[in-house]
């Protein structure tokens, strides 16, 4: 039995290697990252090829399989409903929307929202695809990458100029994610539209890369509102991080 379990660690521990190179690797590689003795590799791979969460190329390197697909949607929509509590208490501490979103593909996807209860609330659709330029969780999502990528999602999306204060040009946008880094927030400061400021923060520790942002009206969101939202943010991304990790409990 414990030869069983340790099998299925490592086989996990195999695909998270693939994820973690992008989704392909060949079998030295795998060896030489993950330690492992090649046939113990080469076997373990083989069991995943043949139930399709592993595929092998004509190359005969190791990719994602499609079966794969199918377990990412169903925790991908789970993520929503599991944030929506954090999200509440969120919400609950500083009185305006907050979101969650995660980076798929080159795009910001929001997957939780929890309105303000203010007459005048920002609103955006669970679901809804975004350039990641020009928001808060779009920076906060790109300030967890590594300089290329970035740079490889900006030349893919473009940076076009929502308003007179959107950053245009991806210098510009590489400076401001190493601010965001340091400061450990991002902030959309009217630059997705023109009268709402938003500022986000990543899940630490998170499995890809996520984030939680609060929006307002500029006139709420000041500089000194923020001085008491940020922390707040912190504290709840932390603990729903916990929440998230292998053990975690929701509370």
């Amino acid at each position: 039995m414990a030869e069983a379990v340790r099998s299925l660690e490592r086989a996990f521990e195999l695909l998270e290697h693939l994820a973690d190179a992008g989704g392909e690797l060949a079998l030295s590689e795998l060896t030489e990252v993950s330690g492992l003795p090649m046939p113990t590799i080469y076997r373990l791979m083989r069991t995943l090829v043949n139930l399709g969460y592993v595929r092998q190329e004509p190359s005969k390197r190791y990719a994602l399989g499609p079966r794969l697909i199918r377990l990412g949607d169903g925790a991908g929509r789970l993520l929503g409903s599991w944030a929506r509590p954090a999200l509440a208490r969120l919400v609950d501490e500083v009185g305006e929307t907050a979101n969650m979103a995660v980076l798929e593909g080159d795009a910001v996807v929001y997957v939780a929202q929890v309105p303000s209860r203010h007459s005048m609330r920002m609103f955006t659709e669970v679901g809804r695809r975004v350039k990641p330029h020009c928001t808060g969780v779009g920076k906060a999502l790109l300030a967890q990458l590594d300089e290329p990528r970035v740079r490889e999602i900006l030349a893919h999306t473009g940076m076009p100029a929502n308003t007179p204060h959107t950053l245009t040009d991806p210098d510009a946008l590489i400076a401001e994610l190493a601010k965001t880094r340091e400061r450990g927030y991002a902030l959309d400061d009217e630059e997705q539209e023109i009268g709402v400021r938003c500022v986000a923060v990543p899940l630490p520790g998170a499995p890809a890369p996520a984030a939680l942002s609060v929006s307002g009206p500029s006139a709420r969101m000041t500089g000194e509102a923020l001085g008491a939202v940020v922390p707040a943010m912190r504290a709840i991304a932390e603990r729903f991080a916990a929440e998230l990790a292998p053990g975690g409990v929701s509370r």
